[in-house]
């Protein structure tokens, strides 16, 4: 008997759930809230396609090697379907620095870290049509889901029977029920109130995302990656250009909370362009001689990690039911992990249904997988986004002075990480393997080598290192809101109030 499945939300998350499941046979039915993709090319996707439940449709993407490769390995023709569509390979030669590519000599696992780039837009339209032709597989558009369907057995153990629209609506039914429909889900609302018991981890990211779309212009290519970094972290302000599609690309600028002022400029076009064109290596690809604006400023707030365990401590589970994607982890877009989480998380459910048909062993066995493979990238991400979060507020502190560990602990990873980083090509490819989750995330860096590596690259000093430091990222805070024309002295001022009602 073919056993059928019932994906809610028909995203990343929903279509790579569909890319995981339905080589094996099943009988897929996805339900999607949004209208159908525009019937052109990737660029009347850009413009014309509305997600309403996708808030960072329109933001930067880059999706990391682990993704790209579960695309290669099991769905090569999608693979050159993306790449036929305009978007882009990002190989670890083109992102070593300077100092490294002389000489380079590749190894076959570099082929293993390659980045997949282009507009979210462009990836989506081409999975989403990819998804149509797989066997077994029935896209339902405008299906806006209100509830599931549940049945309370022996005991109060809740089994979901599928989903409906509400009264009056539409029901499916289905064998398994797949909550795909991202963080606005309220899957885990209802079993909670049905009497599930959830665990809900989550906390503040701390920061708040600005992306702008620029198009090269006719006849012009993308410029030199010599020179200042296309990605850096100011302090209080975070950058990244992406490469995309079709002579297009974004640009993210990422501001913590505490930053009140850029946070409320940086949306007018010109506020962003002049932010841009302060930083020398954005400035580059912005200028009106290389580029030109697509799209206005897209913010996105309200930025939280966040982990949902359905099986409870006792391993009671809600049966019948899986959450893949952000209603099963969010993570911090700033690390672009969030797509290649949800589709490790469909592949490891696969394997799950493979091995087992009983509904509480399934259940069981894929918390214990989602947990093994991603909770050292979560937690990871979390320590680094409470680090940013105290670097932000302690920034702005006029009375802060660091302790000398901290200090130490500084220089340990400026001067000492990553300049042996610019260095070392294999230290280079045990960090972007860790970048990439392909390796588990800090493990290089606990290595003996790595670590005399780095204390030596150290030792030398900064004189002795200068020519492997790269340029500077752009200028000061004070420098650059006084460029901005914004109040420098605001948000010190905010923060020093609130550290005194603190204590």
């Amino acid at each position: 008997m073919v056993e059928r499945v019932l994906v809610i939300g028909g995203g990343i998350a929903g279509l790579c759930t569909a890319l995981a499941l339905a080589p094996t046979g099943r009988a897929l039915t996805i339900l999607e809230r949004d209208a159908p993709p525009p019937l052109g090319d990737a660029d009347e996707a850009f413009l014309t396609w509305n997600r309403r439940g996708v808030g960072q449709q329109r933001h930067s993407h880059a999706f990391l090697a682990r993704l790209r490769n579960l695309i290669k390995d099991h769905h090569p023709a999608l693979l050159q379907q993306l790449l036929d569509a305009g978007c882009r390979e990002i190989r670890f030669a083109d992102m070593l620095p300077d100092a490294l590519r002389e000489g380079y000599q590749a190894e076959p696992a570099d082929e293993q870290m390659v980045i997949l780039t282009s507009r979210r837009t462009t990836l989506e339209l081409v999975m989403r049509r990819y998804v149509e032709t797989l066997a077994g597989v029935t896209i339902v558009p405008e299906a806006v889901v209100k509830g599931l369907t549940l049945e309370t057995g022996q005991e109060g153990q809740l089994r979901v029977l599928g989903a409906h629209e509400g009264e009056g609506g539409r029901s499916w039914t289905a064998d398994l029920t797949i909550d795909a429909a991202g963080r606005t889900s309220q899957a885990a609302e209802q079993l909670r109130e049905a009497g599930a018991v959830l665990k809900e981890d989550s906390e503040d990211c701390g920061i708040l995302y600005y992306t702008r779309h620029y198009r090269l212009l006719p006849g012009l290519g993308e410029p030199s990656r010599e020179g200042a970094p296309g990605t850096g972290d100011l302090g209080f302000i975070k950058f990244g250009v992406f490469p995309g599609d079709n002579g297009c690309f974004s640009i993210t600028l990422a501001v913590p909370e505490v930053e009140t002022a850029i946070r409320q400029a940086v949306m007018h076009p010109e506020t962003f362009d002049a932010i841009c064109a302060l930083l020398p290596g954005l400035a580059r690809w912005t200028t009106i001689e290389r580029s030109e604006p697509i799209s206005k400023v897209f913010g996105m707030g309200d930025l939280r990690s966040r982990w949902r365990e359905f099986v409870a401590s006792d391993q009671r589970a809600t049966l019948g039911f899986f959450a893949v994607g952000d209603s099963l982890i969010r993570t911090n877009p700033l690390y672009g992990r969030g797509c290649s989480f949800a589709a490790i998380e469909a592949f490891l459910l696969r394997e799950v249904l493979e091995e087992s048909a009983d509904p509480a062993t399934r259940a069981r066995l894929y918390d214990l997988r989602t947990k093994t493979e991603l909770t050292p990238y979560f937690d990871d991400m979390r320590r680094q986004d409470r680090s940013a979060i105290r670097r932000a507020r302690q920034a702005l502190d006029p009375d802060y002075t660091a302790p000398v560990r901290a200090r130490l602990m500084t220089s340990f990873l400026n001067d000492g990480v990553r300049i042996a980083l610019r260095s070392d090509i294999v230290l280079m490819r045990a960090a972007l393997r860790d970048f990439h989750m392909i390796d588990r995330p800090g493990v290089w860096l606990k290595q003996p080598s790595t670590i005399a590596k780095v204390v030596g690259r150290w030792a030398r000093g900064k004189r002795r290192n200068a020519d492997l430091y790269p340029p500077s990222p752009g200028p000061g805070r004070a420098e650059m809101m006084l460029a901005l024309g914004l109040d420098a002295q605001r948000d010190v001022a905010a923060v020093a109030t609130e550290t005194i009602a603190a204590q």
